[in-house]
């Protein structure tokens, strides 16, 4: 059983439609759903806040690049334009892989110019670290460690204040 750590997040258009969007192409492999969080971009200021989630999603076949296949089906749904000059700009739906877990429940390293797992920069997120903990509160970050750790390091403290919980906005697909 292939297990993914998938980030969602959306800055344009209906947002939270976009991650719901998501969910639902997702399907029967979406186990579990964090909470929805108001978060300010990440990387380009110069652009509307996001809503972020974390789910984690299995499927018994999948490979690494299944999952990635996927994350860029989904946002080609949700009408993504990739702009080359604005890496971190805005975007109706992001979709990353974060982490893999192979059937024997270990640690996916995967590295191609298109797909690097873990994700690089996840223990730098707190958009991916705070969701995720809802979901799996004694997860670790492959190579990084305890999620709950790599969320109390000081370079996060800004991001995490800045996090506004949704609840008002449930992650449902319908």
């Amino acid at each position: 059983m292939s297990r993914a750590v998938l980030s969602i997040g959306s800055n344009l258009g209906d947002r939270i439609a976009n991650l719901r969007l998501a969910v639902k192409l997702l399907g029967d492999s979406v186990v579990l759903a964090s909470g929805v969080y108001e978060t300010p971009p990440w990387g380009d200021p110069d652009q509307p806040s996001y809503l972020n989630a974390v789910l984690l999603a299995t499927d018994p076949g999948a490979a690494p690049r299944d999952w990635l296949e996927r994350a860029h089906a989904c946002e080609a749904a949700a009408g993504r334009v990739r702009d080359p000059e604005r890496r971190f700009g805005p975007r109706t739906l992001d979709v990353d892989v974060i982490a893999v877990w192979d059937a024997d429940d270990q640690p996916v390293i995967h590295e191609e110019p298109e797909l690097v797992l873990p994700h690089p920069r996840a223990h730098e997120r707190a958009f991916v670290l705070r969701p995720w903990i809802d979901i799996q509160p004694y997860g670790q970050l492959p190579g990084h460690g305890w999620l709950t750790d790599l969320l109390n390091a000081p370079a996060l403290a800004d991001e995490i204040a800045a996090m506004q919980p949704r609840g008002d906005l449930p992650l449902e697909s319908t």
